[in-house]
């Protein structure tokens, strides 16, 4: 029988934060965990490509796993990211994965490699069949060049381990092409900010939000709405929050949602290179985005989050 999952709401793809040498502070990374918890996100997921994965030795991506399982303490679901250039390495990192403790994770297709279907599905079912822990698998085919098609996932849907599908296409339709072949099968997760109240209406029951980081209680509150079909209440947010959310699917997402991040005192704009900070102009237009956001920053509507600390 396949793992019985209640995931639900909003999961930031919490960042992973450094120092000045830019050497890894999982104190600081801690902290921004906590505050996520605290001001009412449903979940976590770790390591994933806000979390700069590949960015990580895996003693790194250890470190962060059982720091958000101490954070989280059973409060919220915790879910790592894996991201591994082979089968091999994924399913080993899978591995340190159940032994850490995580509650489930989010497996990329391998990277690098530009896989045929048949392919990414072998590598999928490998790492899913390795492990008795829940699996998301991801498609965000502008970053990783592999497209997770319904017909892979369809092909997928008798790995009892594969519970969940994070789609960061932009193609909603996809949400339904899937539940028309499978029914209910999976759980189904919007992956792409900027598109999330058309992926609730679509059937996504969960968010894998990047700009949550830097405004989780706006992040949580929109998808309350739109998961409850209250889109009147919901598309004042939505129109508020859309251009932070477009932050999201530009090429340079993880540099534009740290650097939010930090404007809003909640972590460090750090990036590991290759990936470089903002300057001139592109930062200046991202500041600029978040000083509007937050002088007409909107009254949010009761959906039952906890008052803020």
């Amino acid at each position: 029988m396949a793992p019985r999952v209640s995931w639900t709401g909003v999961f930031p793809a919490v960042t992973t934060q450094f120092r000045d040498d830019l050497s890894l502070d999982i104190d600081a990374t801690a902290r921004v965990m906590e505050g996520l918890i605290r001001d009412g996100v449903s979940g976590l997921i770790v390591c994933g490509s806000v979390g700069e994965n590949t960015s990580l030795t895996r003693p790194e991506k250890v470190a962060v796993m059982e720091a958000a399982k101490a954070v989280a303490a059973g409060r919220v679901p915790v879910l790592c990211g894996i991201a591994e250039f082979t089968t091999a390495f994924a399913v080993e990192t899978a591995r340190e994965a159940a032994r850490v403790g995580i509650d489930g994770i989010m497996v990329m297709p391998a990277l690098v490699y530009s896989a045929k279907p048949h392919e990414t599905a072998a590598h999928f079912r490998t790492v899913a069949t390795a492990t008795d822990l829940p699996v998301m698998l991801y498609n965000n085919p502008p970053i990783y060049k592999n497209d997770v098609t319904p017909d892979i996932l369809v092909s997928l849907a008798d790995v009892e381990t594969v519970v969940c599908f994070k789609d960061s296409s932009g193609d909603t339709r996809r949400f339904i092409d899937t539940r028309n072949q499978v029914g209910d099968r999976f759980v189904l997760f919007a992956g792409l900010d900027d598109v999330v109240v058309e992926s609730v209406a679509m059937g996504a029951v969960g968010w894998v939000s990047g700009m949550s980081n830097a405004f989780p209680r706006e992040g949580e509150t929109l998808f309350r709405l739109a998961a409850a079909g209250r889109f009147a209440e919901a598309m004042p947010l939505y129109e508020w929050f859309m251009p932070l959310l477009h932050l999201d699917a530009r090429p340079d997402l993880v540099q534009c949602i740290k650097l939010c991040e930090h404007l809003m005192g909640r972590g460090s704009a750090l990036t590991r290179p290759p990936r470089l900070a903002l300057t001139g102009s592109e930062r200046a237009e991202v500041e600029a985005m978040v000083a509007k956001a937050v002088a007409t920053r909107p009254a949010l509507p009761e959906v039952g989050l906890k008052a803020a600390a």
